[in-house]
Parts: C-alpha cells; structure tokens; sequence
C-alpha cells in the first residue's frame, strides 16, 4: 500500500525537505536530518536508484560540493504517498 522507499523516517524527511526546497545540499540534508555522512548517503543512494533524486557533484571555489534535487518522479512518488497516507487514516478513523 504505502511506498517502501518513503515509508522510512529519514527518506521521507529528506524528500519533505526536498518537496519544500527544490534542491538542497548535502551539508544542510545532514545538519537538518542530524545523520552522518555514510547514513545520508545510504537513503540517498537508495532514492536516486528509484530515480526520485538527482545528484550532483560539482566545486564551489576550490572545494567539492554534492547537491540534491528532487525530479519530478520523486515530487509524483512523494505525492502519492500522501494520498495513500490520507486514505488509510480515513478509512480507519
């Protein structure tokens, strides 16, 4: 019924985040989230797989600098796990 991906705290915290911002990097996912580094990159890896994210790895200056987007999938996905949370809130009241 729900979405396995998005029926997990952090995951659909971070894609919550991404929803509301478009695009975040990874160090404010990290401090927002309170994960470490390889926790972050394990949901991460896990998202972009199911292709609900984009990652982008580039330099600002000098220094390496990783960005999250959210694609339309995942904005799809994330939406219809709201729904599907509705429903069964409501059918169960």
């Amino acid at each position: 019924m729900f979405d396995s991906l998005l029926h997990q705290n952090i995951r659909s915290k971070l894609i919550s985040l991404l929803i509301a911002n478009e695009e975040l990097p990874f160090k404010a996912l990290k401090e927002y989230l309170q994960v470490t580094d390889g926790n972050l990159s394990s949901h991460l890896n896990k998202l972009e797989k199911a292709n609900y994210i984009q990652i982008e790895k580039m330099f600002e200056g000098k220094r390496p600098k990783t960005v999250i987007y959210i694609t339309d999938k995942g904005k799809d996905a994330f939406h219809k796990y709201i729904q599907d949370l509705k429903k069964f809130i409501e059918k169960n009241q």
